[in-house]
């Protein structure tokens, strides 16, 4: 670095110093406090360990990489098992695979020389959402609608309760985010956009993990985090891990009120976010995480790093970084590279770039953490009160609670004439996309991390929406159907339509404005179907944020959001249809969300100057009320002068197949054989596809053909029309990495049109990342008919090759970001 750019660094570092005010944040007095003879104890350990046996206790590994032995030769201080990672990479593990797993870890951390037991960290965002068979709760924009302060406390404890059975120890939730942009990919995992709710509803979510006065962290309870501090509900654009230009005191106000009372309740442990604060990544941000939280809020718990964040700090890599350590981050969450993070760790002490000071605050806040949920006194996991006992996992009583939380979730916007509640004794069709879906009603961190490749029979004990209208309807002696694509056997009375967004997670969920049938015309489609034969429709609308619908409203007599309701669908049909001819139970949900006008007012929030939603705030209909709402919702939906997003891209995949678009793989088994979660291997085993990470967790895809015809490709059920793309000089984006090099003709296809790229691959540079562009007429000049285009990208050659893909789409105009590559023949 030269010295001028040093100079300007220091500079900045002393304005933004100067400029901060420590004292405009609350001092806060935690439900948990310290215990002397803890701290004495912690004291004796600490003196007792070794530089490497104290580094080894910072690091916390991901399951798939990292093996017991290597716990105890490294001391490692935790484990984590990542969205979609599993004991024994199985999907089906059984509680008992969970408990033995444990038990593995538990034994090496003790016969390390360190001897200090491991903390097992896991996303267990709503329930435990990554065990076969768990109660699946509504995720948090639902439980934000229910207005319940007491139901979140039952969830909180249900849920500690089934992790507890599977042996582990920590739950990396709640998420306290308050979102001020409902692009974001991780809109619903924010109670609300009102800082009010997030505040309110942190500590019973904390008190029911954790225990509260004599329960604290007692057997019945383990270690909750608050995340992601600070700010990631609000980065501009609604962009995952991006930057939050709010001032301090907009931080404060907007952002830091679930964290005043989580760490009021006693929450152990803190998660740094991925976002930026004003350019400066909270990972490596020394104000926030220790001047801030630590030494004016008095957290004395620790704070642990999301996946590979540190790696995102300037100057960092996934594999060494002392600024986020110096900045406060006690526990790194390295998934892979743990072991050559704990070497350039040691090197950075030894050299003085990090203090042993440092250090010793970090494992100091680490045992402090492991002595207060009395990790030694528990032994094993399987020793454990609820270790092993698979029938707390899903238990009645939890899917009970799960149930009420759905019934309560649930915002009424519409209800012409009164057509709900539905006579359960009539003829219903129930249809759509998401009718007998439990994995799109449940949402992405869902067994999977995206949420995406999962079956009903991946859910046992479980009800889809139509599980839940069939039981009540057969019950009630009327008549019930489903239908996949809205084709009947018998004309219905109505036609209960569930449809939605598709599962998705963190920045995967991203989108440029609000407009749902951009992303989904299909079932604006099939609303239309019913209205134009005159059949009532009632819409059940699944979804992690509010949408502009005013198309799919106008098209519907009823219109219900439902949120992402998890794996207990019946308690929708406890609130739709009726009960021996009354009301069964009324509608109490109201939007946490302001609801928009336009499909362009991704920020719009209670309490801006100007505020002009379809639906305000706490808006939400109930059976008492008159609905005079119409049929005449303005479909235009982007105001005159606004800058909507451009439609002059086509996205195929980011981090996943994006919608109209499915993946598929095809050999002489299966031309067409369908990828779930994008991921699996071919009828067959000619080609496999499997999830790797680029720039964030999973997102991109590494496909390996292994010989003989094949291909991989995305293909949709209708075609599009994009010949103004040709004319404008329009190009195939794709980011590409050769991990084993064609030994046979390799070729690239659109629609017809297909272009053997050998030329590229043979010299792209091994294992090393490119953005690459083709422009679209050369494949016209190939026979792809760019009017009538439903195959926008597929990969096909009759050899081996191994390749790694990520960020597929088509855009309108040539990109400076890409390497546009010769058109070959």
């Amino acid at each position: 670095m030269s010295i001028r750019l040093l100079i300007l660094g220091v500079l900045i570092s002393s304005f933004s110093s100067a400029m901060a005010s420590p004292q405009l944040w609350p001092k806060i007095d935690s439900h948990i406090k310290k215990d002397p003879a803890i701290e004495k104890r912690v004291q004796e350990i600490l003196s007792s360990l070794s530089l490497e046996q104290k580094v080894g206790q910072m690091m916390q590994a991901e399951i798939k990489f990292v093996t017991p032995q290597q716990v105890k030769d490294f001391h490692l201080g935790s484990v984590l098992n990542g969205g979609g990672s599993f004991p024994n990479n199985n999907k089906y593990a059984k509680v008992s695979d969970w408990v033995a797993l444990a038990d593995k870890y538990y034994q090496a951390s003790l016969d390390s020389k360190a001897g200090i037991p491991i903390i097992w960290g896991t996303d267990a965002v709503h329930g435990h959402n990554n065990v076969f068979g768990a109660t699946v709760f509504p995720h948090n924009i639902g439980l934000g609608a229910t207005q319940n302060t007491e139901l979140l406390n039952k969830i909180g404890r249900a849920t500690a309760l089934e992790v507890l059975a599977t042996g582990l120890d920590w739950i990396f939730a709640p998420t306290v985010a308050v979102v001020r942009n409902d692009r974001w990919g991780r809109t619903y995992e924010g109670y609300s956009e009102d800082p009010r709710i997030v505040k309110d509803f942190a500590a019973p979510m904390i008190f029911g993990m954790q225990g509260s006065n004599s329960t604290a962290l007692d057997d019945d309870h383990l270690v909750s985090t608050v995340k992601h501090f600070v700010g990631d509900g609000g980065t501009v654009n609604g962009v995952d891990q991006g930057d939050n230009r709010s001032s301090e005191e907009e931080l404060i106000r907007l952002h830091a009120q679930g964290y005043f009372t989580g760490l009021t309740a006693g929450a152990q442990t803190v998660m740094a976010s991925f976002n930026s604060w004003n350019g400066d990544k909270v990972h490596g941000n020394h104000y926030l995480l220790t001047q801030v939280l630590k030494e004016r809020m008095g957290f004395d718990g620790f704070v642990v790093g999301d996946w590979n964040g540190h790696g995102q700090v300037e100057g960092c890599s996934n594999s060494s970084c002392a600024k986020a350590i110096n900045a406060g981050v006690d526990m790194i969450m390295v998934p892979e590279d743990w072991q050559e993070l704990i070497k350039n760790t040691i090197d950075q002490v030894q050299s003085g770039e990090i203090s042993m000071t440092r250090i010793d605050d970090a494992v100091t806040r680490i045992l402090r953490v492991k002595l207060r949920t009395r990790l030694y006194e528990r032994g094993l996991p399987s020793k454990r009160k609820h270790a092993g006992k698979q029938e707390i996992v899903g238990r009645a009583e939890h899917r009970k609670i799960a149930r009420q939380a759905v019934r309560e979730s649930l915002v009424l916007l519409k209800n012409k004439n009164n057509i709900l509640p539905l006579d359960p004794t009539s003829n219903i069709l129930v249809t759509g996309s998401g009718a007998d879906d439990i994995g799109k009603q449940s949402g992405g961190w869902t067994l999977t991390w995206q949420g995406t490749g999962n079956l009903n029979s991946d859910f046992p004990g479980a009800t889809s929406i139509f599980d839940g209208i069939e039981q009540a309807v057969l019950k009630a002696g009327g008549k019930v159907e489903l239908s996949h694509n809205g084709y009947f056997n018998q004309r219905p009375d109505v036609a209960v339509v569930v449809f939605g967004e598709t599962p998705y997670a963190e920045g995967q969920g991203d989108i440029q404005n609000l407009l749902y049938s951009w992303k989904y015309p299909q079932d604006l489609e099939l609303l239309k179907s019913f209205k134009d034969k005159g059949i009532p429709v009632v819409s059940i609308f699944l979804t992690g944020r509010p949408l502009w619908m005013n198309q799919e409203i106008n098209q519907s007599d009823a219109f219900v959001a439902a949120w992402l309701p998890g794996s207990e669908g019946v308690g929708i049909a406890d609130v739709i249809l009726k009960k021996d001819g009354k009301v069964n139970y009324d509608f109490k949900g109201k939007l946490s969300f302001s609801w928009p006008n336009d499909a362009a007012s991704s920020q719009l929030n209670i309490g801006d100057e100007k505020y002009e939603p379809l639906f305000e705030y706490a808006y939400g209909l109930t059976y008492a009320d008159t609905d005079t709402l119409g049929d005449d919702l303005s479909e235009e939906p982007f105001p005159t002068g606004s800058n909507p997003a451009p439609k002059d891209r086509v996205g195929v995949f980011k981090g996943r197949t994006l919608s109209p678009f499915v993946n598929y793989v095809g050999d002489l088994g299966n031309w067409k054989y369908l990828l779930r979660g994008d991921v699996g291997e071919s009828a067959a085993g000619l080609v496999s596809v499997i999830a790797i990470d680029k720039d964030v967790q999973e997102d991109a895809r590494q496909v390996y053909f292994h010989g003989g015809d094949s291909n991989y490709y995305f293909q949709a059920d209708s075609q599009m029309n994009i010949s103004e793309y040709v004319k404008s000089g329009g190009v195939l984006k794709f980011d590409i990495r050769v991990d084993q090099f064609p030994d046979h003709e390799a070729n690239i296809l659109m629609g017809l049109g297909k272009m053997n790229f050998n030329h590229y691959l043979n010299n792209a540079q091994f294992k090393q990342w490119k953005t690459i562009s083709i422009k679209l007429d050369c494949f016209e000049k190939k026979g792809t008919d760019f009017s009538n285009l439903n195959m926008p990208f597929s990969l096909a050659t009759f050899g081996s090759m191994k390749l790694s893909i990520a960020n597929i789409e088509i855009l309108a105009k040539a990109s400076s970001e890409a390497e546009e590559i010769e058109c070959k023949d």
